[in-house]
């Protein structure tokens, strides 16, 4: 008996392709996640905060008052902080998804250690960052 989408209702349901116990997670899946997310974060978030500044210094000196109050609060740097490390993040890994674009570094131990790089790297360029902001 055929089912809606044409198939066999009796049939042993097949996994889908690729099937995800097969998969070891590793550095070269992380950064590939962290990449897609770091760049929500700052298609979002990003949009999100860009668009309270530029409404606040619209409105008024009182705005952007209670915008820098916000974002200098507790709350709101590490808000910034996450935004920052979503930018070096997405760069840091762009960088290698550039390398691997003209066929470099795809043997499975180079790749894992450009991956751990790439993740090392948006960490410590953040740390990197915020202490030049809060100590300069």
């Amino acid at each position: 008996m055929a089912d809606a989408r044409g198939g066999n209702r009796l049939a042993k349901p097949r996994p889908l392709s690729p099937h995800l116990s097969i998969w070891k997670w590793g550095p070269a899946m992380a950064v590939s996640i962290l990449h897609r997310v770091s760049g929500n974060a700052m298609a979002t978030v990003g949009l999100l905060i860009l668009l309270w500044m530029v409404g606040a210094i619209a409105a008024g000196p009182d705005a952007y008052a209670d915008f820098a109050a916000v974002m200098g609060s507790w709350i709101g740097i590490i808000v910034l902080i996450g935004i920052s490390w979503s930018f070096f993040n997405h760069m840091s890994s762009g960088i290698r998804h550039l390398v691997l674009d003209v066929g470099a570094g795809y043997e499975v131990d180079r790749n894992n250690r450009w991956s751990t790089i790439s993740i090392l790297t948006g960490i410590l360029l953040t740390v990197a960052f915020w202490a030049v902001v809060l100590l300069a």
